[in-house]
């Protein structure tokens, strides 16, 4: 019989914004590798990352997927999002920095630890990774989900640059139960059970009917923001069949240029956008824990 599942949360600031921080763990954390979870631009943390779908139970959270494989797992509403202060500001992938930076505050006070795993999903990738750009001695392994890197070629991200004028000129966009089932439908209808659209969308709008613009316009409009050759760490690609964030072009040409040789690039057969989601979510869990998981090297060669 496994052990319970414990939830906390708890609160930071970031000048006078609040930030929401949220985390489970099975049994004792104590000794437990950290997995810190970065959300999208169109998911908070808790409806992205802790669905309860009924009938389902917890098949769809991500969070209790981790914490049951052993992982000390948090997540955070980024500033716009979810729980946290909502402000004027567009919440793009730098902004993210600074709120990670707050919540390792929290992180480093609660365990001691002052080094994660970073998994980020969409334009959470670019958050991640940016993090691991900016942050590396506080990032251990790195895994990019549904990450896009120059965006050439994405025919999500041209469908979105025609609206290029309203990301700039501002700060939010209005969300609705019809956008959240869009994006389990957008690249292939029927790769997903609407039962869990349905969820999501209503967990997600208990919370608002806004989303900041920034990672829109980021993703419209300066792409590329990650560099792979200065990241250090090990990194796992991670990509659904249908998703049409990136190309599988675009995503070779980064893989191929990131820094440390420790580094893995999945495809996953039947999967979209969001393969936590997917009706072949166990499939994603076996790739992204056989990363966790790897070994250490033991070779003279890993400096």
């Amino acid at each position: 019989m496994s052990a319970t599942i414990t939830a906390k949360e708890y609160w930071t600031k970031k000048g006078q914004i609040d930030l929401y921080i949220y985390r489970k763990y099975e049994g004792s954390p104590d000794g437990k590798p950290i997995l810190f979870l970065v959300h999208g631009s169109s998911l908070s943390a808790r409806p992205g990352y802790d669905i309860q779908v009924p009938g389902r139970g917890s098949d769809y959270s991500m969070m209790d997927h981790c914490a049951r494989a052993g992982f000390d797992v948090w997540t955070m509403d980024h500033e716009g999002y979810g729980r946290s202060s909502r402000s004027t500001n567009n919440s793009d992938v730098a902004m993210a920095v600074d709120d990670l930076d707050a919540a390792m505050v929290v992180i480093v006070r609660e365990t001691k630890q002052s080094v994660m795993h970073v998994y980020g999903q969409s334009g959470g990738a670019l958050r991640a990774a940016m993090f691991a750009q900016k942050r590396p001695q506080h990032v251990n392994k790195l895994i990019l989900d549904a990450f896009t890197w120059t965006g050439q070629g994405s025919p999500t991200l041209a469908k979105r640059k025609l609206q290029l004028d309203r990301w700039r000129s501002n700060h939010d966009r209005p969300i609705d139960e019809s956008f959240m089932h869009s994006i389990f439908t957008r690249d292939k209808p029927g790769t997903s059970e609407m039962i869990v659209a349905d969820a999501v969308a209503e967990e997600e709008l208990k919370l608002g009917n806004t989303m900041p613009t920034g990672t829109y316009l980021d993703m419209c409009a300066h792409l590329p923001l990650i560099d792979p050759d200065k990241l250090s760490c090990p990194v796992q690609i991670i990509r659904g069949e249908h998703d049409g964030i990136a190309t599988i072009q675009d995503l070779l040409a980064f893989f191929e240029r990131v820094a440390n040789p420790d580094k893995q690039f999945s495809v996953l057969p039947g999967s979209a956008h969001i393969a936590q989601f997917g009706l072949n979510f166990r499939r994603f869990y076996h790739v992204l824990f056989g990363f966790l998981n790897m070994p250490a090297r033991v070779d003279t060669d890993n400096a």
